[in-house]
């Protein structure tokens, strides 16, 4: 197999950024370069974000993707990944409820998750309430994943690059994390049932055990990812992070309304229309 040089990262990131701005699909990249890796993922999806951050988008936080194993099979990706999330792409939900256009997504679908924000540096651990002593506070929120291959048929190497399939993030109320709360949370995260309903119909629950065991543990992976990527940034105070869905990806059109329950974790849940 042949294999890609920087001239053909470079090239694989012209042609995702062309299909982002342009609204369009394109050919996974390992149809035509299967030997494409996910390292070399990376490598192009840091030459795309280096671009933006020259075109004047801002980085506020990160999103991490696949951390949900009863997924896996469905959509032959069998690994986390992550991507930056940008200040144009995050959106604070009013009193639990908020409205986003369509317009410019391709394929667009809803995840239910869990957010953090961090008020001090992660360290590299396994222990949830360690995680939490580095948070300020944790809230619901949709993700609108959106995939710019055909059909949602990608490898992990294709997501990867594809700016990790981030569209938008909405987040709902935060919950500020104390160290009165602290070790509470990390004992609900990994047990608590989240409820998604479209239109006033419940269509999937979801467990915070799906999420690599918690959404606290999803974050902790992605401290220890970022830690043997020597070229990625780490975790900075004030970012705020999404640790991946708690259901299925569920595809999503204008004039519906989504909602959310996250049962006894404590959170308010979220309601979005679609415009």
């Amino acid at each position: 197999m042949r294999s890609n040089t920087l001239s053909d990262l470079s090239d694989i990131a012209d042609r995702l950024i062309a299909a982002y701005d342009s609204a369009t699909t394109l050919q996974p990249i390992t149809a035509a370069r299967p030997d494409f890796t996910v390292a070399e993922a990376y490598a192009v999806l840091a030459e795309i974000e280096a671009r933006r951050r020259r075109q004047g988008w801002q980085p506020v936080g990160r999103k991490i993707g696949f951390t949900n194993r009863t997924i896996w099979d469905r959509y032959g990706v069998w690994q986390p990944m992550w991507a930056h999330t940008w200040a144009h792409t995050v959106h604070q939900a009013e009193a639990g409820q908020a409205e986003l256009s369509l317009s410019g997504f391709v394929q667009p679908r809803l995840e239910p998750e869990v957010v953090f924000k961090l008020k001090a540096p992660l360290p590299v651990t396994e222990d949830p309430v360690t995680v939490l002593e580095s948070v300020d506070w944790i809230a619901a929120g949709f993700e609108i994943v959106q995939s710019h291959f055909p059909d949602w048929r990608f490898t992990a190497a294709d997501c990867t690059a594809a700016f990790g399939l981030h569209g938008a993030l909405v987040i709902g109320s935060p919950l500020a994390v104390t160290e009165a709360n602290r070790a509470a949370i990390a004992e609900k995260l990994p047990r608590f049932t989240a409820t998604l309903s479209r239109d006033g119909s419940v269509v999937e629950q979801g467990s915070g055990a799906n999420v690599l065991d918690s959404p606290a543990l999803s974050l902790a992976h992605l401290a220890r990812v970022l830690a043997e990527q020597p070229q990625s940034p780490p975790l900075a105070v004030g970012e705020t992070v999404t640790t991946g869905t708690l259901t299925d990806a569920w595809p999503t059109k204008a004039g519906e309304t989504w909602s959310s329950d996250y049962g006894d974790l404590g959170l308010d849940g979220l309601s979005l229309t679609f415009t």
